[in-house]
């Protein structure tokens, strides 16, 4: 047996365990990246299964879109080809209905003519009625006399002397006119005589100017002669004026003799 001297103490037992390792900065992301990988596996997998939902929904609507579209498609192709039947039903029926129409006319037409040619007094008489009603001057005729028929005579009475009472009306209208024109045309006609006077008594004025002028022109020419006598040096202003005088009293003499003869133009004896 071994003796207490021979067995090892407690503190002298070697260690079974080793010295922890120290961690390095490596370690530390790769362990960050794994716990980060478990954390965001569940949100991937999620987000992939509502991304194929919403792929199916969508495929699922535009799959019933079609469909539906489809079937709207037949329906109106077959309601359309239904209607344009149904209109080519009516429209035949409308001209069947046409022609039933059209043979009755025609048919009413001849009978009518049939008539009229077996009755020919009746077709005459009609025709007469007919052109009294249609033509104008015969139906103002036809209105008259029946307004006549239908009237008192006190009525008639009436109105033919309201009638005379307005030609009555305008005659007076008529007689005060002419009596207004008759004091025109005779003030006219005093106007008239009292401007044939003026203008004769003008035409002797104007005759005793042309003679005035005559006058003046002898005597221009008289002195003329006598200027033709003195000496051209002293006579040459003399003459001159003389016989721009001369001028002047033909142009003035000429001009009222035009003037006169307008005067008696006019059948005014001056």
């Amino acid at each position: 047996m071994p003796t207490d001297a021979e067995s090892p103490s407690p503190e002298e037992k070697p260690s079974t365990h080793l010295p922890p390792r120290p961690t390095t900065e490596t370690d530390l992301t790769s362990i960050l990246k794994s716990k980060a990988l478990e954390e965001t596996a569940p949100w991937i997998d999620n987000a992939l299964q509502q991304a194929l939902i919403y792929q199916k929904t969508i495929q699922d609507s535009l799959d019933i879109a079609i469909e539906s579209s489809k079937s709207r498609f037949s329906e109106i192709i077959t309601t359309s080809q239904a209607h344009f039947s149904q209109t080519i039903d009516s429209l035949q029926d409308v001209k069947s209905e046409i022609g039933v129409y059209e043979d009755k006319l025609f048919g009413k037409a001849k009978e009518g003519i049939n008539v009229a040619a077996s009755h020919p007094l009746i077709t005459s008489a009609v025709a007469v009625g007919l052109g009294f009603v249609v033509l104008k001057r015969p139906r103002r005729i036809l209105y008259y006399k029946t307004l006549r028929l239908f009237t008192s005579e006190e009525a008639l009475l009436s109105q033919a002397d309201a009638k005379v009472k307005e030609l009555r009306q305008s005659i007076s209208l008529l007689k005060a006119e002419s009596e207004k024109l008759e004091r025109r045309a005779s003030l006219a006609e005093e106007e008239l005589i009292r401007g044939k006077t003026k203008l004769r008594q003008a035409g002797k004025q104007i005759q005793g100017v042309i003679r005035s002028a005559y006058k003046i022109e002898r005597q221009a020419t008289g002195l003329r002669d006598i200027l033709r006598e003195l000496p051209r040096a002293e006579a040459s202003k003399f003459r001159s004026q003389v016989s721009s005088l001369a001028s002047e009293a033909k142009q003035e003499r000429n001009a009222l003799s035009k003037e006169v003869a307008k005067i008696s133009n006019h059948g005014i004896s001056v």
